[in-house]
């Protein structure tokens, strides 16, 4: 299977061809599956770049996908994109929470869908030769390698993750706005998806520990990275 293959996990025809059309227009392969143990056994077999997972869907829904996706060590790393027609914002923040990097609200653009995925494969791919090492306390950072360390152990962050935590590092002292962050580590400026940036914050202290209070909130302003004193 080529390395820039695409799983699209979606149970209704119309929208998976088109996003087939789509996506093969951009010059990616597409594996398709309309259900929950079909989507697990081609994630794992066919190892592709990023997923597409339809929210609702027969039987396994998209959570429960998602979680089974980031439980096992062969697919925990590769991006999930939730699509979902739903309204409510909670079901969003909810797959966001375990461990989606974005999500897209049906019905979508297909500008919309590519604009997101060349984003966050771009996030996934190293850095250019150069290397950035970071460190307080405890707290490690490898620009280049896009490893992080807490206490000698390293912690295992999503693409997006890493990128905000870098871009958070990158200007320490300053406060970051959503809109800033959406734009730097996303790549777009969508109404809307501001809580996406706190959902990936909340997510990133998680996984800092200890060091979790070095991400500042800045009520109605965003985000700082603590300065050393």
């Amino acid at each position: 299977m080529p390395k820039d293959a695409i799983l699209v996990v979606e149970d209704d025809e119309d929208i998976r061809q088109l996003l087939r059309y789509t996506l093969e227009s951009a010059g990616y392969t597409v594996v398709e599956a309309e259900e929950g143990e079909d989507a697990l056994g081609k994630a794992r077999r066919h190892r592709p770049v990023l997923i597409l997972l339809d929210l609702m869907l027969p039987g396994m829904d998209g959570f429960e996908i998602c979680r089974e996706l980031k439980k096992n060590p062969e697919t925990a790393k590769t991006p999930v994109v939730m699509l979902t027609a739903r309204g409510e914002e909670v079901d969003r923040i909810v797959g966001l929470e375990l461990g989606a990097e974005d999500y897209v609200v049906k019905p979508f653009s297909p500008r919309e869908i590519l604009l997101r995925l060349k984003n966050i494969l771009r996030r996934s791919q190293p850095s250019a030769p150069s290397r950035q090492l970071w460190r307080r306390g405890g707290l490690a950072v490898d620009m280049d390698a896009h490893r992080a360390e807490v206490d000698g152990e390293e912690v295992q962050l999503t693409a997006t993750e890493f990128k905000l935590l870098a871009e958070l590092i990158r200007s320490q002292g300053r406060v970051q706005t959503r809109d800033q962050l959406l734009n730097s580590v996303w790549g777009y400026e969508f109404d809307g998806y501001a809580r996406t940036v706190d959902t990936h914050v909340r997510r990133l202290r998680q996984k800092l520990g200890s060091y979790s209070g070095l991400v500042e909130t800045v009520r109605g302003v965003g985000y700082r990275f603590k300065e050393q004193a």
